[in-house]
C-alpha cells in the first residue's frame, strides 16, 4: 500500500502536538494510508534530503526554522508572504513546494468565532498585542485584515509599541489583549504579563496564545476582575485543521 508521509521538523521537537494530534486523527478517522512523524533537525540544510523522501506529501515547520525554511521553496500562499513566516509546507503534484502560515488561519477562526461567541462585533475594536516575536506576527497580520487596531507592547521602547509602563493610562481603550509572548508557559506557570489588572473590566478579552497550562496567570487574573478569557488551545487544532486543508487540496 501505498503510505502517504508527513511530518514536523524543528529543533529540539521534544512533545509534539501536532503529531500527538495527526496520529490521533489518523486512527479516528480511519486514514490508514498515512502516517505523521518528527524529523528533528538542528540545521536546515538538511531539508532537502527530506523533501526528496519517496511519498512525503507535506510538512509542519516549528521553531527555529520558521523562516530559514523561506530559501527553499517555490512559492508562498499570501499568509505566509505577509508574516514572512511558514510553519506548512506542501509538497505539490509537480515537485514545487509551496508555503503557507496556518498560524495565521487558525488565530483568525479562533478569535472570530470567540468574538461571536461573546455577540462582540470588531466595531471600534483596539487590541494590545503582547510580544513582538513570530506568534505576535500571525496575529496583527489577522488583526489587521479582520480591521482591529492593535498596538505592540513590548518590555523594551520601540517605535510604534507601547511599554508595560504606558499601559495603567490606555488600558481602558484596549479591550482585546493578546498574549503573544510565551510568559506563562509550563513550568514557569505562576508568571503573568505585567499588566495593570485590577483595571480590567468586563468589557475586556484576555486572549493567550498559550495552551500549557489551560488557565495561566493572565488568564486567572482577568477572570477574578470580570473579563472573558481564551487559551491558545483552539488555535492550535484549527491550524492543524488548516494544514491537513492545505495538503489534500
Amino acid at each position: 500500500m501505498h503510505m502517504n508521509r508527513y511530518g514536523l521538523i524543528g529543533f529540539p521537537l521534544t512533545h509534539s502536538f501536532s503529531k500527538r494530534y495527526f496520529t490521533e486523527k489518523f486512527i479516528r478517522e480511519n486514514i490508514t494510508d498515512s502516517q505523521y512523524e518528527l524529523f528533528e533537525m538542528s540545521d536546515i540544510s538538511a531539508l532537502p534530503e527530506l523533501l526528496a523522501t519517496p511519498g512525503l506529501r507535506g510538512l509542519n515547520v516549528t521553531i527555529p526554522h520558521k523562516q530559514a525554511v523561506l530559501p527553499y521553496l517555490n512559492q508562498l500562499d499570501p499568509s505566509a508572504e505577509k508574516i514572512g513566516a511558514v510553519n506548512v509546507i506542501k509538497l505539490e503534484s509537480d515537485g514545487s513546494r509551496t508555503g503557507y502560515n496556518s498560524d495565521y488561519f487558525g488565530f483568525r477562526q479562533s478569535l472570530t468565532d470567540w468574538l461571536a461567541a461573546l455577540e462582540r462585533t470588531t466595531e471600534g475594536l483596539q487590541a494590545l498585542v503582547l510580544g513582538t516575536g513570530g506568534a505576535s506576527k500571525a496575529v496583527t497580520v489577522a488583526l489587521a485584515d479582520l480591521g482591529i487596531s492593535f498596538q505592540y507592547v513590548s518590555r523594551t521602547k520601540a517605535v510604534n509599541t507601547l511599554t508595560y509602563d504606558d499601559l495603567p493610562v490606555v488600558l481602558a481603550d484596549y479591550e482585546l489583549i493578546i498574549n503573544g509572548s510565551p510568559v506563562g508557559t509550563y513550568p514557569n506557570i505562576d508568571a503573568a504579563p505585567a499588566l495593570p489588572y485590577t483595571q480590567l473590566s468586563e468589557r475586556h478579552m484576555l486572549y493567550d496564545l498559550v495552551y500549557n497550562p489551560a488557565e495561566t496567570t493572565f488568564m486567572r487574573l482577568g477572570r477574578q476582575h470580570g473579563a472573558a478569557v481564551h487559551n491558545g488551545l483552539r488555535m492550535l487544532e484549527l491550524q492543524a485543521e488548516k494544514a491537513w486543508e492545505i495538503w489534500q487540496d
